[in-house]
């Protein structure tokens, strides 16, 4: 292969790359601007990890309660997506496979853990103390993928943080 072919290889395989990032990115923006609005509450984390730096290390009540339907064998362990009940403040639980409702899409990693597609939250140098308080995820759901896309925090209230 000549060096200038080499190169084109290169730069074409560069430019597919930068595409699908771009792609990816743009799909994320959609959901944060089009998604429907729901809220997982945040389940407890050790109190030593909880703050680390300029992040917060998030695990999510409902990543335990799909590991428990897949354990009990109510949700199939071949399925991705957990059926979601809304509550009237949009708080998601698991729901049931046979009612008709919102889905929410999971990832299952080493060990038959639970991954939402998020397990830190960034915030500003020297603002840790602002998101202490914090008890749900605020996400943007796509209604029809499933995909979820962490936007905030809320107190127990619901309030943004």
């Amino acid at each position: 292969m000549s060096p200038l072919s080499t190169r084109a290889v290169a730069i074409a395989a560069l430019l597919i790359v930068l595409a699908a990032v771009n792609y990816s990115i743009y799909g994320k923006e959609q959901i944060i601007r089009s998604g429907e609005v729901i809220y997982l509450e945040l389940a407890p984390v050790d109190p030593r990890s909880l703050m680390q730096g300029d992040y917060m290390a998030l695990r999510f009540r409902m990543t335990d309660e799909i590991t428990s339907a897949r354990s009990a064998g109510t949700l199939e362990d071949n399925i991705r997506t957990a059926p979601l009940l809304l509550d009237d403040r949009r708080v998601a639980t698991l729901g049931s496979a046979n009612e008709a409702m919102l889905r929410i899409r999971f990832q299952v990693l080493a060990y038959g853990l639970v991954w939402l597609g998020t397990n830190a939250y960034f915030f500003a140098e020297g603002t840790a103390e602002r998101y202490a308080t914090a008890r749900f995820g605020e996400f943007r759901l796509d209604p029809v993928s499933g995909e979820a896309v962490l936007v905030g925090l809320s107190d127990a209230d619901l309030n943004s943080l």
